[in-house]
Parts: C-alpha cells; structure tokens; sequence
C-alpha cells in the first residue's frame, strides 16, 4: 500500500475500511465488555497516529446498534471535543455535542453525547442532563486526571478510557486506582513497519537544565525554563540546529512560556525566516488563520506554546523541534507524536531535541512496556535519569564552525571521565588529569597555527571545551565549592597559556619535521 493511499484512507473511514489492527482491537474490547461486569474500567492503549477516535468511533457506531443504552464520550479540549463529534458523524453516528452553549431541551432525541470534563461536570451539578440510562463511557486522552471526578456518576456503566501513554500525569493518582485492565494496541515500530506512521530521524544536542526547578506539577517550571531558553546562547541554538537539518522543511517549534516562543519567532523573523507564534491567547480567528497559512506554506516555521500537543493534526509537518524539557511522558511523546503523520512524500520526519528529553525517555518508538508502567508506574518514574546523570555523561561537541578552526587535528575530544578512572586505576594524582588536559590542548592549538599568536588565538575559543573538562573534573574528584572551582578556571587558563608559549616552537616542530618559520 502505497504512502500517498494510506493517506487518503485516513481521512476518512467507515466500518468497511477499518485496518485489521484496528478490528482486532475493537474485537479485544467487545470480549471484555462481553466478559466483565457492567461497572468495569477497561483502557486501551495505542500510539498518537493510530487511530484511536476512529477505533471508539465504530465501537460507539456497534454499540448503540446492539444495545439499548446511551453513550457518554469525554474530551479535555475543545479541539478534541469537535474533531470526535465530527468522526462520529462520519461514522454515522448522531450525536449531541454538549458544551458551554448546547440547549439540552432535545436530549431524549440522542443517544450519544460528546462533552468536556467541566462543562458536563456543571450540567451533572445543576441535574440539566439525564445519564440515568448511560451504559458506556469514553475517554479520550484517558491519562489526564480531570476526568476521575465524574466517575462517580457513572458508578453502573463500562468506561473505556484511551490513551497514548497509559501513565497518569499525576504521580499520586496512578492509572491501575482507576482502571481494572490495561489493553495495548500496535507498537509505534509495527505502525511504521506497515506505513501507517513515520520513520524519525533523531538529533540531540546536550543542553545543560540544572538551573531548571519543579512545580508543584511535577514537570519544570515556565519561569525557570524561560530564563533559561531565552537567552541569546540557548536561541542561537535552535537556528543553528534548524539550518543544520531542517532548511526550508515544514517544522512545528514546542517551548514551555509564551516569552520563549516570541523569542524563538523574532530570532527566525531577524534570520530572514518564514515564522509565526501561536499560543492559547490567540481568537479562533487568529489560530485558524495561522494554522491555514502553516498548511499552506511549505517551508513554515510555526512556534508554539502548548497549544498545538493535542487536538492538532498536520500531517505534513516534516520536523519537531522540542525547545524545552519535560518530565512528562505523555507530553514528550504527544510533542514527538505531532510530525509522525504519514503524507505524500514524506518518507521520514526529523526530531531535534534541545531539552535532552531522548536522554530522559530514550528515542521516539523505542520499545516501551506499557503493561509494567501501568502496573507499576511509580517504579518506572523513580527509574527515570535524572539531569544531574545524564549531564555526567554529556560528550563535548565542538561546534561545526569551530570545528573547522581545528581542521587539521584528528581529534579534539578529551574524555575527562576516562582519564579519571585510568589515574585512579595507576594510581596518579589527579592532577596528572588536568596536565594531560593542558597538554591536549596545547597540541590541538599548535598543530592548527603557524605561529604561537595563532595558537594563543585559537586557545581563546576554547572557552566552552574548557568549562566542560572543568565541569567533568571537578565532578571527579567531588569538590565544586564556588572559590575552588573559581581558582581551578584562573590556574587552568594559565598554565596553559603558559604551556603554549613555552612547548609552541617543540611541539610545532614534532608535527611538521621542521622548526616554525620566522
């Protein structure tokens, strides 16, 4: 089946169309509704791409065409609310969109209604509908916790909540509390694998987030994540990462604070780039005209706040630019998850990771087990690599402009952790480490210069190459007071200027067979 085919299929499908992955899981959730009590809390899990409003949309269209009861489906967002009315429909399924303005003087005439959590919360309050006859309730997006309050009401009927990520978004109010049992669909590989979603390609780039703090919600705080994603350092970064590997490609920009995201868009719009910003703050008017011009322009650039990691799909974005972290689960993979649509033409789509969230979850579509996360979900969270280890072990990448400076050295890397544990095992002084350091880069200034003014010239830009090792060296050796670490970057920046003026005429002449000219 050809990309351009699957495409079309998935724009529109009824009950003779269905994929078999997608009848076998409707057949898996009849069994159980067969099976288990009226009250029973099934969920069902399947990637972002899958197709799960088009699975509960045909479980609905069997239900109600078997069953003499109602149906309740809940969203969180109004996005989601419309796009699931509007499926239902095409599956031929009436139903009654019940929201801030819905008149519910005609409710005996449905059998079906579709509601947000708090709207149908405050109509539940105020007795406005009669759910007295409800037999099944869906929810979409089933992790977040909004919905466990209106469980209550629905004490007698199956709930099927879908998801992407069967891990709740609070840690004190785990899924399984919730839920009786945990059916997973098709991997993210086995999507691929049979062109119903997207190959990524991945690129990460080492961001240091320790000045980053928690909130109360358990993921990094906008303040602190603005501070850190608007400086000029950390937005040069994200041009640079999209000239490298998304030039004029349609990419979808993600930052957590809606400062971070004007920055984002005046650094492109300074650049010479096509951009726009969209946040929550946005009329329906705006958003709808950014998201058609976003369609409609092939090289756009659109940055975002939130907004755009549910609810949104465009399957022709080609790149996913993460420029914040997140300690979320479901956030990262609903962020990723924006640019795996399948398009004509679009045989891959590109990740660039500028919150070190690969590290922190590993790559996109890596075998996850959900079964074990639903089971034991405060298990897999404490398993999750913290910043402070997964920056222990962040490798040096000298930049490729500088890079260039340095040509002719074959390499520039020093591992500083290496070395360390080699010391140790010798039984060195640890100051052999910062000696054979100075010494490396000696050499790397030297045989890239032709005078030792070149070689002073090129240790200045070394600045960062140099925090690095530092960084990692103190580590090592587990002191990090602010006045030994300040006095360890003086000592260390002269004594290897030191260095290169006394071993440049030697060490040049080691290299090339022949003293440096006058």
């Amino acid at each position: 089946m050809s990309v351009k085919t699957v495409s079309q299929n998935l724009e529109r499908q009824t009950e003779k169309d269905l994929y078999n992955y997608q009848k076998n899981a409707i057949d898996k959730v009849f069994k159980a509704f067969d099976e288990a009590p009226s009250d029973y809390h099934l969920l069902y899990q399947l990637p972002t791409g899958g197709g799960k409003t088009v699975i509960f949309s045909e479980f609905v269209r069997q239900y109600l065409k078997n069953h003499d009861k109602k149906v309740v489906i809940l969203t969180h967002r109004i996005e989601l609310l419309k796009q699931t009315s509007k499926m239902l429909t095409e599956f031929n399924v009436t139903n009654k969109v019940v929201d801030s303005k819905a008149n519910l003087d005609d409710q005996a005439n449905y059998s079906c209604f579709v509601a947000m959590v708090e709207t149908l919360n405050n109509r539940l309050q105020e007795d406005m509908l009669d759910i007295s006859d409800v037999g099944l309730v869906i929810i979409d997006e089933a992790h977040y916790n909004s919905f466990t309050k209106l469980f209550k009401y629905f004490e007698n009927s199956f709930i099927l909540g879908v998801t992407a990520t069967p891990l709740s978004s609070n840690k004190d109010l785990p899924m399984k509390d919730n839920y009786n049992e945990l059916i997973t669909g098709e991997t993210i590989e086995q999507l691929i694998e049979n062109n119903f979603l997207s190959r990524a390609e991945t690129y990460q780039y080492n961001v240091g987030l320790t000045s980053l703090e928690v909130g109360s919600n358990g993921d990094y705080t906008v303040k602190s994540s603005e501070d850190l994603y608007t400086n000029t350092d950390m937005l040069k970064k994200v041009v640079y990462a999209y000239e490298q590997h998304s030039l004029n490609k349609k990419t979808l920009i993600f930052n957590n604070g809606i400062n971070t995201s004007l920055h984002v868009y005046d650094t492109f719009k300074r650049a010479g780039y096509t951009i726009a910003h969209l946040d929550n703050t946005a009329t329906k008017k705006e958003r709808k005209m950014i998201l058609k011009w976003f369609k409609e322009t092939p090289n756009a650039i659109l940055t975002s706040v939130s907004i755009l990691t549910t609810g949104f799909d465009e399957p022709s974005v080609e790149t996913i630019i993460l420029n914040r972290a997140t300690k979320s689960l479901a956030l990262y993979y609903q962020m990723v998850g924006r640019g795996s649509r399948i398009y004509p033409g679009k045989e891959v789509f590109k990740i660039i990771d500028l919150g070190n969230n690969m590290h922190r979850f590993g790559p996109w579509g890596a075998d996850i087990n959900w079964q074990k996360i639903f089971g034991s979900p405060n298990y897999y969270l404490d398993s999750i690599v913290n910043d402070d280890d997964i920056e222990a072990n962040f490798r040096y990448e000298m930049p490729e402009d500088l890079r260039q400076e340095f040509a002719n050295s074959e390499e520039v890397y020093f591992d500083m952790k290496q070395a360390y544990t080699d010391s140790v095992n010798r039984g060195d002084s640890s100051k052999v480490l910062l000696e054979q350091s100075i010494a490396h880069h000696t050499k790397i200034c030297v045989e890239n210069s032709e005078d030792v003014y070149d070689a002073l010239a090129l240790m200045k830009l070394l600045e960062d190459d140099i925090n690095h090792r530092l960084e990692r060296y103190t580590q090592c050796i587990s002191r990090s007071t602010f006045n030994f670490v300040k006095w360890l970057h003086d000592d260390y920046r002269m004594k290897l200027r030191a260095h290169i003026r006394e071993n440049f005429d030697t060490i040049y002449e080691e290299i090339h067979g022949h003293p440096p000219e006058d």
